[in-house]
């Protein structure tokens, strides 16, 4: 199963983002975008993994987040992945402390203790929600530009989300290897609070 550790927003700082995205939306139909219930800031991309390693890593995961305090974040600015010019990813940015940071680490760090190392472990983190995909690089200067004003209310994290991503195809794909998936379907497997 595909897994990922997330932090989810409150609905009111996914409401402020809506509001911000929804002109790029319309005015980008073209691009894949992400829909506001499966907006969240993944902590550490797990990928594949056993079933089997599910109850060592729920029992890491809590050791890691009563490890840290809980977080204040805010919604802020915006960017693509790799760059504006040719562009893959469209994101809105994460105003936070250091402690995110180190939470990230910790949790990776707990993943891989637990047998689930993420992919991307030793990479440096980079806290953002992501918004829209391109199927081919593309310029996505405007949109960034539009989001550079982005300047959502504060809000405190309070805890952290093990959530599998289902990539199930639609029954008529299922001999269509060309076709891509429809969009992740997000479940929640578990949840931690973060220290008080």
């Amino acid at each position: 199963m595909r897994l990922f550790v997330a932090i989810v927003p409150p609905s009111a700082a996914l409401e402020e983002l809506a509001a911000a995205v929804d002109p790029l939306r319309a005015a980008r139909p073209g691009l894949r975008w992400t829909t506001a219930e499966d907006w969240h800031l993944t902590l550490a991309f797990l990928g594949e993994v056993a079933g089997e390693v599910l109850p060592e890593l729920g029992r890491r995961l809590e050791r890691a987040a009563a490890r840290h305090p809980a977080q204040r974040l805010a919604i802020t600015g915006g960017g693509a992945f790799p760059g504006r010019t040719r562009a893959r990813v469209l994101w809105a940015g994460i105003q936070a402390g250091p402690g995110l940071a180190a939470l990230a680490a910790s949790v990776a760090a707990g993943a891989r203790r637990a047998g689930a190392p993420p992919p991307d472990e030793g990479r440096r983190y980079r806290a953002h929600l992501t918004l829209a995909r391109c199927r081919e690089p593309a310029s996505l200067t405007a949109e960034t530009d539009a989001l550079t004003a982005l300047a959502g209310t504060p809000w405190t994290a309070t805890d952290i989300h093990l959530i599998r991503s289902n990539l199930a195809r639609r029954a008529d794909q299922a001999d269509d290897p060309v076709s891509p998936p429809r969009p992740a379907r997000y479940e929640e497997l578990g949840a931690w609070p973060l220290r008080r």
